[in-house]
């Protein structure tokens, strides 16, 4: 059990060292914002980063909409609304929670502000389709069982929407907008966090029809002259400062892991690919280093994706960690765990898995086979038979994933 006491104590460390209510203060304080003051807050962060706001700013702020991921709004926050709505498919209460905030930029002058307070998963929160709302959650849920990754599934959503692609800022021009911007994606690419609302694009529309074609996206005439029709490349009414990253996030599971004794090895913190590849790359690294007499800790931080075969429940984090059990199967003194930063792992309600020699004769007993369980994209099921889903709750923070291998033997 010590392996997995010192798995919780690492996961509970990292997640608090990304926490971004010091960096929102320390974005906002001392600044001096002329005219009126509205607060616009989109993402699994928004709640988290808009109260950071408010304290920092107190009356100075005017008025303020937040649009989060459901059960994400954890209380009031003065002179914000707050609306919770769909992830990571759009629904109705996207486009209320996008339309209100909207409303609250709509006739501001060129003396007043707007602080965009952005994370992760406001590709789908904040949003105002520019096709029905049914056809955008189709080519939405296509994009997210196709394997595409991030910045691929961003440059078609830029395209589909009248907030994404740094048509926002234009909305809320002439009026100055002020952004902070809590990176998700690998190399913090400011125009792909949250498909760039306030940001000049850099992909084109050769990209976007090309990433549609491969993929063999469904799309409506409609849909398909949308992918062609450019978006913002200027934008002179944005000024922006990004906070926190993977590299963080991997930082204090490191710092964690000395802390209790483990030599940490980082692998990467470009982890990029099919979720199960990586857990049996973590397993390869778990067999090769075992066994050396003292306590090592790889760490591998990204985000990988999913390709659907079946229709089970799960998350990518979820099927790294069940992939990886296949490979260090019966093998002692060994765990691997994978987290998403958010608290959230595809649609479910665990943060991610947890796994070790052990898991995989566990499944078995119950007459689980964990490649079958795999091809049904089921890893929920599987690791809740086995003790060995990570059940954080929203943790109000969004920098990616981190999987690490703990060996003691």
């Amino acid at each position: 059990m010590s392996l997995r006491s010192d798995a919780q104590t690492i996961i509970a460390a990292s997640i608090q060292a990304v926490q971004p209510d010091a960096a929102v203060k320390r974005a906002l304080r001392g600044r001096d914002f002329p005219g009126r003051v509205v607060l616009a807050a989109a993402g699994k962060a928004a709640w988290q980063m808009a109260r950071a706001a408010q304290e920092c700013l107190g009356e100075r702020m005017d008025t303020g909409v937040v649009v989060t991921k459901y059960g994400h709004v954890l209380g009031p926050i003065p002179g914000c609304t707050c609306y919770e709505a769909g992830h990571p498919v759009p629904d109705g209460n996207s486009f209320r929670g996008t339309q209100a905030v909207l409303d609250l930029v709509s006739g501001l002058t060129e003396g007043d502000t707007v602080i965009f307070l952005l994370s992760g998963g406001g590709s789908a929160l904040f949003e105002k389709p520019l096709i029905p709302g049914e056809e955008l959650q189709d080519i939405t849920s296509q994009l997210l069982s196709s394997g595409a990754d991030i910045v691929e599934m961003n440059v078609i959503r830029k395209r589909l929407s009248a907030v994404k692609g740094g048509r926002f800022a234009r909305l809320c021009a002439p009026a100055r907008v002020f952004a902070v911007v809590l990176s998700d994606i690998l190399g913090d690419p400011l125009d792909m966090i949250a498909s760039g609302p306030a940001c000049a694009d850099r992909s084109t529309c050769e990209q976007a029809l090309a990433i549609a074609e491969k993929y063999r996206l469904r799309l409506t005439p409609q849909a398909r002259e949308l992918l062609a029709q450019e978006t913002p490349k200027e934008l002179d009414n944005v000024e922006t400062q990004i906070t926190g990253s993977v590299r963080e996030l991997c930082a204090a599971a490191a710092r964690s892991a000395q802390e209790l004794g483990y030599e940490p090895v980082m692998l990467t913190d470009q982890l990029c690919c099919q979720a199960r590849e990586a857990g049996s790359f973590l397993a390869s690294v778990a067999r090769t280093h075992r066994g050396q007499g003292k306590k090592l800790a790889f760490l591998a931080g990204g985000e990988t994706v999913v390709k659907l075969t079946g229709t089970g429940k799960g998350g990518r984090n979820q099927e790294l960690a069940l992939s990886a059990a296949q490979g260090i199967d019966g093998l002692d003194g060994v765990l691997v765990f994978s987290l998403g930063s958010d608290g959230t792992d595809g649609p479910t309600d665990a943060a991610g898995g947890v796994v070790d020699g052990q898991t995989a004769a566990r499944l078995r007993e119950q007459g689980l086979s964990i490649h079958q369980v795999l091809e049904d994209n089921d890893a929920y099921h599987a690791l809740a038979k086995a003790d060995g889903l990570i059940v954080t709750g929203p943790t109000g923070t969004n920098v990616n994933d981190v999987a690490v291998v703990l060996i003691d033997i």
